[in-house]
């Protein structure tokens, strides 16, 4: 992805690789679709779908191949597990079927980093040598199998190319020899590991040799090996996603070499690279996902959460209970919320605050005049950023509870108590006042059908139910209070709730009455919310 904050010079080219791969794809396309026979195609395609078994032994002997793969990795870090080298080796693959430019192999590093203790060098150098060895392997069995062949067929071009792996792989060895001195968990690449590789693309020739005979070539195994060969070490420089086209055309000549029909030879190389392709798609989607952990990262908070905390000592018993308002620009409804907030609740004093997140209207003034202690942040800084600061001036001044609402009169003041009697009666250590569980005198229909849809993800995320996600109206323990982390300024809602439900805190919800705004405007709408919240809700379920 290109990030919107990265240099335009840096965005350039890769902008370029995907535009130049979307060319070649739809050139690629327009050749294939103008060249192909449909009546052979569609034989072969129903000789394919009569043989489910040996479609069936097709894709296992194309799995088989990257299982050797894997061990050969595996052999080359004893630390690796096969399962995730084995993932790690699909999601690079899967990618490369969308991507331009093999641009999906990085993600072979990246998967098992990120889901490992291997280490970026080690994972980088071994990635380099391996699959260099890979390439150098399907040139040498091409070489075996039919040398002058293959040296016709590869062209110019391809020797070029050839003559770049191969530098590759000593720069891949010479930095793998380094990383060997450093780690003892490192082993340099074997023979065994050559014959691996090698193994690996005889499997793959099997995919070939069936489809082949599904579009009527009687090709022997050792043909189906070197179109294989020829249409590998054609890829080495593929532009279009999946290197499509440029596998087409290779395999296309390697067949029409061996004496057999372009027009079959097409349909041969279509139907393999398709199941190839199928192949790629579902085993990286499926790599991404498995083993534990995701490479995606985790979308769901962790079920294992953490012990429930330490209880704090109980208040002392002239603790106030602090309730705090951010607003930004709330001068028709700030005055009547501070009038309408009690003066004690369960016997405590109710310190009632605004924070004044820059506001440019009268905000502060009717704040102040209705009874209210104000303090104003510098700038406006988002509602997530104020509700961070009044948690912290909540626990700097010890309050027995500390509570915020919205400023706009869409909570009420009045129900202050219900939310902190489950907090001083040591049941809860976080309340969320709940507009689902009450009563609501008026909720526009697409606000109510947002916040129901987007409470029923945040439960499935939380593993609990939770009647309302996004309530303006919570209540915390100083200790609850001083772990609770807001990691972004806009918003607050789901993220403090994953937070301390991760960290083990006791939550409850209590019914609140609601009505929608009759004044100003919320600054709330879908789009940008969900740009914002679910980036915020993903960094909170990945916090180290």
């Amino acid at each position: 992805m290109v990030n919107s904050n990265t240099p335009p010079w840096r965005q350039l080219p890769l902008r370029w690789a995907f535009g130049i791969g979307a060319v070649a794809s739809i050139v690629a396309a327009i050749v294939v679709l103008r060249t192909i026979d449909v009546g052979a195609f569609r034989r072969s395609a129903t000789e394919a779908t009569s043989d489910p078994t040996g479609v069936a032994i097709a894709l296992a002997a194309f799995g088989a191949a990257f299982a050797l793969r894997a061990v050969a990795w595996t052999r080359a870090m004893p630390a690796l597990s096969f399962r995730h080298a084995l993932a790690g080796i699909h999601v690079a693959l899967g990618a490369n079927h969308i991507l331009p430019f093999r641009l999906g192999e990085p993600f072979r590093v990246v998967s098992v980093v990120r889901r490992e203790k291997v280490g970026l060098e080690a994972a980088t150098a071994s990635t380099l040598t391996l699959r260099a060895a890979d390439i150098l392997a399907v040139v040498g069995l091409g070489l075996v199998v039919a040398p002058s062949s293959f040296s016709r067929l590869l062209g110019w071009v391809g020797w070029i190319c050839v003559v770049a792996v191969a530098i590759a792989a000593v720069v891949g060895w010479r930095w793998m020899s380094a990383v060997v001195r450093q780690r003892r968990d490192v082993a340099m690449p074997n023979v065994l590991t050559l014959l691996l590789a090698t193994s690996a693309w005889g499997l793959e020739a099997v995919l070939v040799w069936k489809t082949a005979h599904w579009a009527g070539i009687d090709a022997s195994w050792s043909d189906a090996l070197l179109v294989t060969t020829v249409a590998v070490a054609a890829q080495i420089a593929a532009i279009a996603p999946g290197g499509f086209g440029t596998y087409e055309a290779a395999a296309v000549a390697a067949y029409v070499t061996l004496g057999h029909d372009a027009g079959d030879a097409l349909v041969a190389a279509i139907g393999a690279h398709a199941l190839k392709t199928a192949y790629s798609l579902v085993a990286g989607a499926s790599g991404a996902l498995f083993p534990a952990p995701s490479l995606l990262g985790r979308l769901r908070l962790d079920p294992t959460h953490q012990a429930p905390p330490v209880r704090a000592e109980p208040p002392r018993d002239d603790a106030p209970v602090l309730l705090f308002m951010p607003a930004f620009n709330e001068e028709d409804a700030v005055a009547d919320c501070v009038r309408r907030c009690p003066a004690d609740v369960v016997g405590r004093p109710v310190d009632v605050l605004i924070i004044d997140d820059g506001s440019s209207d009268a905000t502060v003034e009717r704040a102040r005049e209705a009874g209210a202690e104000v303090i104003s942040l510098p700038q406006n800084q988002g509602l997530g950023a104020a509700v961070r600061f009044g948690l912290q001036t909540g626990v700097d001044r010890g309050a027995a509870v500390v509570v915020f609402c919205d400023a706009d009169g869409e909570y009420p003041p009045e129900e202050l108590a219900n939310l902190v009697e489950p907090i001083l009666d040591d049941r809860a250590d976080y309340v969320a006042g709940s507009r689902f569980l009450g009563r609501i005198d008026h909720m526009r229909p697409h606000r109510r059908i947002g916040n129901l849809v987007l409470t029923r993800i945040l439960s499935i995320i939380a593993r609990r139910r939770i009647s309302d996600g996004q309530t303006g109206y919570r209540a915390f323990s100083p200790a609850a209070a001083a772990s609770a982390e807001v990691i972004h300024d806009f918003n607050y809602a789901q993220v403090i709730t994953l937070d301390l439900l991760g960290k083990g805190f006791r939550y409850q919800e209590v019914p609140i009455s609601y009505h929608f705004r009759m004044t100003g405007e919320s600054f709330i709408s879908l789009g940008p919310y969900l740009r914002r919240v679910v980036p915020a809700v993903y960094r909170e379920l990945n916090a180290v």
